[in-house]
Parts: structure tokens; sequence; C-alpha cells
């Protein structure tokens, strides 16, 4: 199996600008390491920064829109019987439909940056039909730093682009803080509101 991931990573590499759209889209391999390699081509001045960005965000927000209309036209049980072959467990289901439940398109934003929601939080929104404008502009929202820190990162290690989980982890815990911490100061907002 990981020869397999292996000669899919180097079959988008080997792409350049369409193969980090296409290694976002599939979402077999994190993104963090698509991007992260998107980040040494460009170092390497194998493709530019402006095409990198947005192949991350086009991919990074067609990913997302998949796992949106799986969850609007198919709903939980399909999901439930066929998520395996997206890499998503029932539990991923359960975590991002409880926060979804909770707090809101909001928190499409701010699960982007949280592990293992990131991509599930897609299947409560389309399973509560979220208008898709506003699935979009949440996700392009996320998408974006999202897409420029990897992209920095992995420019930044150069030929060690492979190490870009443990020198990415300073930033994301606080990130997965801030988020979270922001979704609640939403959530007490909106209710002092009402």
């Amino acid at each position: 199996m990981e020869n397999f991931f292996l000669q899919l990573f180097e079959f988008f590499a080997g792409l350049g600008v369409w193969g980090i759209a296409l290694g976002l889209m599939v979402e077999v391999i994190p993104s963090e390491i698509v991007l992260g390699y998107g980040g040494y081509l460009i170092a390497i001045g194998e493709i530019g920064m402006v095409g990198a960005f947005v192949a991350g965000v086009v991919g990074g927000t067609i990913a997302q829109l998949f796992l949106y209309w799986a969850g609007s036209l198919g709903g939980r049980p399909f999901l439930e019987r066929y998520g395996k072959y997206l890499l998503i467990k029932k539990s991923h289901l359960d975590v991002s439909e409880k926060w979804f439940q909770q707090y809101g398109p909001v928190v499409v934003f701010a699960a982007r940056f949280v592990p293992v929601v990131r991509h599930a939080i897609s299947i409560p929104a389309g399973v509560a039909k979220m208008p898709v404008s506003t699935f979009i502009f949440y996700t392009v929202a996320a998408v974006i730093p999202w897409t420029i820190l990897f992209l920095y990162l992995g420019f930044q290690l150069g030929e060690n682009w492979r190490e870009i989980k443990e020198v990415a982890q300073p930033f994301i815990i606080p990130l997965i803080v801030l988020m979270v911490l922001g979704v609640v100061g939403y959530f007490i907002y909106d209710r002092k509101k009402k």
C-alpha cells in the first residue's frame, strides 16, 4: 500500500502545478505534504508562486466540495457505508456533525485548521444543505492561509521539505487553539446577541 502512495505522489509531483491541484483534490496524500512539495518546487524554480498558490486554493476547495456534495446527495448513511474509501471514519462524522450542529457555518472555516475534523466538516455542511456560496466562501477563506503557510514552509525547507510536518507543528497548535477560541467566542457572542 505504501508503494502505491509513493507512486501516486511521484505521478502528481511530475505534473507540477496541476499535480498540486490534483493531489489536493484526491485527498489521499495529506495536504501539508502536497503543499510542502509545491513550496520546494517553487524554491528550485520548477513552478511559480502564483501558479502554486492558485492550484493549492482551487484543489483544496474542490476537494471539500466533493465531500460537501457527498453529504448533500447521499447523506450520512451513504458516507457511513462508503466513507472508508475517502479515509473518513464514523468517528470523524460524529465529531464533525456535533461541531457543525453546535456552532453553525463558522465552524466550516475554523475546522479547516483542526486535524481529523478539517475534511469531515464538509459532510455535515452538505447534509444540512448549507448554501453552496456560503460553504465556498468559508472554505476558501480557510484554504488561503493554509496554502500560503505550507507553500512558504516548503519553500524555506528546500530539499528538506519532507520534514514539513515537524516544522509546521509549532504553527499548527497555536492555530488550532486560536480557531477553537474563535468558535467559542463566536458562540458566546451569538448567544448574547440572541
